[in-house]
């Protein structure tokens, strides 16, 4: 039989990827109005540009070779639930539940735990009571070293938990604490300052790693690609690998993408106007991997 789900890795080649496109996780121009200052969106997303959009960033997932699995549109979920990397966690033996900082996407992991029901993918485990993590949080250094950065998305209890579901896997966790930054209103996830691209290469904002971490970087012989100041804002370092060095990065960071290019990658550049900078997510917020080998 073949091997349906499994991604203890950023930069493996991914072969399935879960996805919510805007007319199921948008829905509507009401439901835009109705929830998008509250959800901290910029500005309310156009949902004819932002379908458009989405089919670039389906049409190169295509072009690559992946599959795509779509989550349906669900009354327990809000506009954040185009970024579907946030609510689980996919390891080789099945997926982990989370549960989500921000409240207002509560409703979010379990409908997509649905999902995963429906595709066969059996769930390793829960977090619960005061527990939480989210995706954008975690990052697998390795497929036995998983990184979590500690601030208002992720809390201590939920990497507690996180590690205790890992053990029996071999799994390690190292957690790292993230600054203030902009403060619990604004999102500001571990991976909003670092993507790997490749086991021995990572895009990366150097000024807000933590220096623990920014060791082991170095100490695991990672080379850093660092983005320029001005491209922070518009998401240099949120930098999708499909393959190891081929990359999805958003239109609007010319030098990132320079960079990338020069330390040997394949770059695809998406738009992500209405899916992206309104939302402060950008391709790896809008993929969770399901298969990567």
């Amino acid at each position: 039989m073949d091997k349906r789900f499994g991604a203890q890795s950023m930069v493996g080649r991914l072969r399935r990827v879960v996805v919510k496109r805007p007319a199921e996780a948008f829905v509507s121009v009401e439901k835009i109005e109705r929830e998008w200052q509250r959800l901290g969106f910029t500005a309310p997303p156009d949902l004819k540009r932002a379908e458009e959009e989405f089919s670039q960033l389906e049409e190169i997932l295509r072009q690559e070779g992946v599959e795509i699995l779509y989550l349906p549109a669900d009354e327990r979920t809000t506009l954040d639930s185009i970024y579907t990397h946030d609510p689980v966690l996919i390891t080789e033996a099945g997926a982990i539940i989370l549960q989500m900082g921000k409240k207002e996407r509560a409703g979010e992991p379990e409908a997509f735990a649905d999902a995963l029901k429906s595709w066969g993918v059996p769930i390793l485990g829960r977090l619960s009571g005061k527990a939480t993590a989210e995706g954008g949080d975690l990052l697998w250094l390795d497929e036995k070293t998983l990184v979590a950065g500690r601030g208002f998305r992720t809390n201590q209890e939920g990497i507690n938990q996180l590690q205790e579901i890992l053990r029996p896997l071999g799994v390690k966790v190292l957690a790292y604490d993230l600054p203030y930054w902009a403060g619990p209103g604004e999102v500001l996830h571990l991976m909003s300052f670092i993507s790997l691209l490749d086991v021995d290469l990572a895009v990366v904002y150097k000024k807000l790693l933590p220096v623990a971490f920014y060791k082991l970087l170095l100490e695991r012989g990672i080379k850093l690609v660092e983005i320029p100041e001005e491209e922070f804002p518009t998401q240099g370092c949120n930098v999708l690998a499909i393959n190891p060095r081929r990359v999805v990065i958003l239109k609007g960071n010319p030098i990132t993408a320079t960079r990338l290019r020069q330390a040997g990658c394949f770059v695809y550049e998406l738009s992500g106007e209405e899916i992206a900078f309104k939302g402060s997510g950008g391709p790896t917020c809008l993929t969770r991997p399901l298969l990567r080998l």
